[in-house]
């Protein structure tokens, strides 16, 4: 041999020599595995890291890792049954009118403005009309006729006590007066057509004076929702739009436009949430007063009404507004918040159970309905009492796909 005994007994030669052995042996285990396709031995997890479990659909936490985890068991929460969409506030068409001029004429004074609430029977607008001049003109004729006549016959009367007329005549100043009785009692009736009173009627006899001011006056108690009338227009009756809109606003109407697929679910009486952007976090109640007979050609859409009392006018017509319709009675379901529930990279829904060890997670699939106040409905996959991370739940799905440690 190469080497002496002395120096074969040395310790230290003997130490070197081992470990040129064990190297030998280790290379040579090395080459094998990989030349044979096995695994290599598993390498053990630092200290304090999170590590998968066996179950691919499991995590296990550290202590330090399990800080960001909230955990809840599950309750059973109410949900309500109801479809929301869009449209608008209007005014209570019932409750509106539209105030025209009953005769042609033009507008001498505009009495209101925009946003005046008036009562009923006050004036709006005064016109200028021939039909009402004449009409006043046939009074006033009507009158004298009749004084006339009334003079005639006293004094026919006189003269056939004395046989100073025959009775022929007699009775013709009769026929007479009392035709012109009529006269001015029809000439009356066309004069109170255009609003004025008895009095008034009498003020227009006594002083023969031609009022020319037809006064239009509203026929409800409301506020002003429109005006179209100036000094100087000619009016006809019925052409639009109308000098004056009169609505009562104590009652707002509430449109909204469902979905044609969904309108059969709608009924009478349902209750309305209704919120505007003009009073955020503000809910107003109401009930469908009245559904539509037919379905929007261009939006596909069918129009729902309800009906609000808003005794401050604090809604406007045309207020964009959001409609939350309740279609049916509330049911009672597993929830879980918002953030304890994780969406997929295919759209499936998922929640992580805690397992019997607090630092064991299991992601478990289910199946999600209604979305109300920060909850989720779980139809499928859990049930009441189960404990679930309720905050985390994304943390641990990226632990789970490696994202985190």
């Amino acid at each position: 041999m190469w080497f002496s005994s002395i120096e074969w007994r040395s310790p230290r030669r003997r130490a070197l020599i081992a470990a040129g052995v064990l190297m030998v042996v280790g290379v040579m285990a090395i080459t094998f595995y990989e030349q044979s396709g096995a695994p290599a031995p598993a390498t053990p997890p630092a200290p304090g890291s999170a590590r998968a479990a066996p179950d691919p659909d499991a995590v296990d936490l550290t202590d330090a890792q399990l800080q960001a985890i909230k955990v809840a068991a599950i309750d059973d929460r109410e949900f309500r049954v109801e479809k929301q969409t869009i449209g608008n506030i209007d005014f209570d068409e019932d409750r509106t009118v539209q105030v025209f001029t009953p005769y042609p004429g033009r507008i001498i004074e505009a009495a209101k403005s925009l946003g005046d609430v008036v009562k009923k029977g006050e004036v709006l607008f005064s016109i200028e009309s021939p039909d009402f001049i004449a009409a006043e003109s046939n009074l006033i004729t009507a009158a004298a006729t009749l004084d006339q006549t009334t003079s005639a016959l006293a004094r026919a009367k006189a003269l056939y006590a004395v046989k100073g007329i025959d009775q022929n005549d007699y009775e013709t100043a009769v026929a007479n007066q009392q035709s012109a009785e009529g006269a001015l009692r029809a000439a009356r009736n066309a004069v109170a057509i255009f609003g004025r009173t008895a009095d008034q009627i009498d003020r227009i006899v006594e002083k023969r004076i031609v009022d020319t001011a037809l006064l239009i006056k509203s026929p409800i108690a409301g506020t002003i929702t429109a005006r179209n009338a100036a000094p100087g227009l000619l009016e006809q009756p019925g052409n639009t739009p109308a000098p004056y809109a009169v609505s009562d606003l104590s009652t707002i109407w509430l449109i909204a436009n469902v979905p044609e697929g969904d309108s059969p679910e709608f009924k009478l009486g349902q209750v309305v949430s209704v919120s505007v952007p003009a009073y955020p976090g503000r809910v107003f109640q109401a009930r469908v007063s009245a559904l539509g007979s037919q379905v929007d050609p261009s939006s596909r859409r069918v129009m729902v009404r309800s009906e609000i009392k808003d005794p401050n006018h604090e809604l406007r017509s045309q207020m964009y507004a959001t409609f939350v319709i309740r279609t049916g009675a509330p049911v009672r379901a597993p929830a879980i918040p918002l953030d304890g529930v994780v969406r997929e990279g295919d759209g499936t829904m998922s929640v992580w159970v805690v397992g019997n060890d607090h630092h064991h997670f299991m992601r478990r699939s289910v199946k999600i309905g209604l979305q109300q106040e920060g909850y989720d409905q779980i139809l499928e996959g859990v049930k009441a009492g189960e404990t679930v991370a309720v905050d985390g739940a994304i943390f641990l799905s990226n632990i789970l796909y490696g994202g985190a440690s």
